[in-house]
């Protein structure tokens, strides 16, 4: 069975919907053979990275970076996990509240740096997330899980 691994800082309900919808997504019923695995960006391991098939993210941008949780993620899994997830599938969603570029950039930069590939496009939420930004996140969910349908 194919693991999808997601792995998120949700501080706020605007974050919660989100994550919320991502899960939806991945755990529609339609999708088989997938185990859906959510860990918190303070609490996941380079062995759930390890473990993974493909890796959805999920912060908020914090001060125009990813948050301190996300950054502390990618500190512990980066040297562990560096060679062996090359070309590991992944997407992610960020939310803000004045910009979301920073953070995109150093998603971005540290990715390209472990070599995974960027499966999806980014969910991007400025403010509260209204019905079609939830609805992007159920379709973040549901397409990173399908892609790993065997």
């Amino acid at each position: 069975m194919a693991t999808l691994l997601i792995v998120h800082h949700t501080p706020s309900p605007s974050l919660q919907a989100m994550f919320e919808s991502v899960v939806s997504g991945a755990t529609d019923p339609e999708i088989e053979g997938v185990d859906v695995v959510r860990r918190p960006a303070l609490s996941a391991t380079a062995s759930d990275v390890l473990g993974a098939d493909g890796i959805v993210l999920g912060t908020p941008a914090n001060l125009g970076y990813m948050s301190g949780a996300l950054k502390h993620f990618f500190d512990t899994v980066y040297y562990p996990c560096l060679d062996a997830t090359r070309s590991l599938p992944f997407g992610y969603y960020v939310h803000g509240n004045e910009g979301v570029e920073g953070a995109q950039k150093a998603v971005a930069t540290v990715t390209a740096g472990l070599g995974w590939q960027q499966a999806t496009a980014a969910v991007t939420v400025m403010g509260e997330p209204d019905k079609d930004d939830l609805a992007a996140c159920w379709e973040l969910g549901a397409t990173s899980a399908a892609n790993l349908m065997e």
